[in-house]
């Protein structure tokens, strides 16, 4: 038997969350589909700095509306809390545990290095458990992919939007970002 066909240990949010208490330390981590996976590599600076202005922009066009968490963990699902690089949520009356994917009107994942799994695994699984929207902002590519309308694990409606062109969430239609804006 080699390594590739060894049994894994299939992780549920409590265990993670338990684990995550000490056991990783400062290592950048989220678990996914039952997986502990560790962030690709440390976060440069076109990353951070279109994750800063995607939460700027958000927070301020917010007005009540909805919360904007960065790069915090939601509820996907029993086995699943990834950390996407903003997303924006319900704004609960209380809330005493991390958002569940019901709370989600939009993911968005910054993606350089980790385009590949972005466009793969965490689509997949973000649109299996019915999150409304996924946003991947592609530094590679200087573009917005932006995924809609999930069904099963895919996404019915994708499409691409350049530097000059206007996005906004299908929730709030009145928050309209120009892509290049938020390209480093």
């Amino acid at each position: 038997m080699s390594i590739v066909d060894a049994p894994t240990y299939h992780w549920t949010v409590e265990e993670y969350e338990r684990l995550g208490e000490g056991f990783f330390g400062r290592k950048r981590v989220e678990l996914l589909n039952g997986e502990i996976i560790e962030k690709m590599s440390p976060m440069g600076y076109p990353h951070g700095e279109a994750v800063d202005r995607l939460v700027e922009f958000f927070i301020l066009m917010a007005k009540g509306r909805y919360r904007v968490r960065s790069q915090a963990p939601f509820i996907l699902s029993e086995d699943s809390m990834p950390e996407p690089d903003v997303c924006l949520y319900k704004k609960p009356k209380v809330l005493r545990h991390h958002p569940k994917t019901e709370h989600l009107f939009l993911a968005i994942e910054v993606a350089d290095s980790t385009l590949r799994f972005d466009r793969g695994d965490k689509k997949r699984a973000y649109a299996l458990q019915g999150i409304p929207e996924y946003w991947i902002l592609n530094l590679q590519d200087d573009m917005l992919e932006v995924h809609r309308a999930p069904v099963g694990d895919q996404y019915t409606t994708s499409f691409t939007l350049g530097g000059e062109e206007i996005a906004a969430p299908l929730a709030f239609p009145d928050v309209n970002l120009r892509v290049g804006d938020y390209i480093p």
